[in-house]
């Protein structure tokens, strides 16, 4: 096999869609097809499904995916370790970061990034804390932003510790009111609560201080969350970070007792680092460790 195969194979298992593959590899669609029949006759077992709902990995395909990703990263390594012997700074790094680094952090990272790195680009993956952990596990990604707790078996440098709040809907605590609110206050509120996968610091916020939470609004993103307790269906526990520039009028405080979650940059192997994913890894921690 050769590595256009495994790259159509990744292009494709990452899509599910062999027409919009092609147009992303610059192949023909039967091109595609072809490069996927002639691989699963090659390995002697299918690596796709194909069905009305539209193309999925099988088990064989989902097992083998993370070594073809290992292969093609292992390429693109060796072509940005050849530019660097060359004395060329280029290459291509990918990146995985979790909603509030995507808008707060990533806009300024990449253009002080890019400004001095202009031959190197990003790319850039979107997703929640385990969509982050999945793509780094899985070397869909070189690097990541995860908090230190979503991070698990994953080597993680923290660069900042990031305060949780107590979000209200706006009056609804009596002027003179505490500066902060605490678990008993909590306890007497309905709560918004999001997934574990995408708030995992605040769901061990919410065991470790035994707050048995039971909500009938359970959603995925942060904007969702906050605009459910603005209408008043009830309050919400957010990250600092998430509600600067928050186009929603709320009441936050801080929580007693203190919280934080910590936001770090993650990569699966620090010490064996492509020339250009090590250059952006080692930018990010000297901008970012100095919060």
């Amino acid at each position: 096999m050769t590595l256009l195969t495994y790259q159509v194979f990744q292009t494709v298992a990452s899509i599910g869609s062999f027409h919009k593959a092609a147009d992303i590899l610059g192949l023909t669609p039967s091109a595609v097809s072809h490069a996927i029949s002639a691989m699963e006759k090659e390995l002697g077992f299918a690596v796709l499904t194909r069905g009305k709902s539209g193309i999925a990995l099988t088990n064989s395909g989902e097992h083998l995916l993370p070594y073809v990703n290992a292969v093609l990263n292992s390429d693109e390594s060796l072509k940005q370790a050849i530019a660097q012997l060359n004395g060329l700074k280029q290459g291509k790094v990918k990146i995985g970061v979790f909603s509030s680094v995507c808008t707060n952090w990533l806009p300024g990272l990449l253009r002080s990034f890019q400004k001095q790195y202009a031959e190197v680009a990003v790319e850039v993956f979107q997703g929640t804390y385990d969509d982050v952990y999945y793509w780094i596990k899985n070397g869909v990604v070189d690097l990541g932003f995860l908090s230190v707790s979503s991070a698990k078996d994953i080597p993680i440098e923290p660069l900042y510790k990031d305060p949780l709040l107590c979000v209200l809907p706006k009056g609804t605590r009596k002027e003179g009111a505490k500066p902060y609110m605490d678990i008993e206050e909590m306890r007497a509120h309905q709560f918004v609560t999001q997934r574990e996968c995408t708030d995992a610091d605040i769901q061990n916020f919410l065991k470790e201080n035994s707050l048995r939470i039971q909500s009938r609004y359970h959603v995925v993103d942060d904007l969702s969350t906050i605009a459910l307790v603005e209408k008043g269906f009830g309050i919400c526990l957010m990250p600092e970070l998430v509600m600067r520039d928050i186009p929603y009028d709320v009441d936050c405080y801080p929580v007693c007792p203190q919280a934080y979650r910590i936001i770090g940059v993650a990569a699966l192997h620090p010490e064996f680092m492509a020339p250009a994913v090590r250059t952006l890894y080692h930018h990010i921690l000297e901008g970012y460790k100095q919060l």
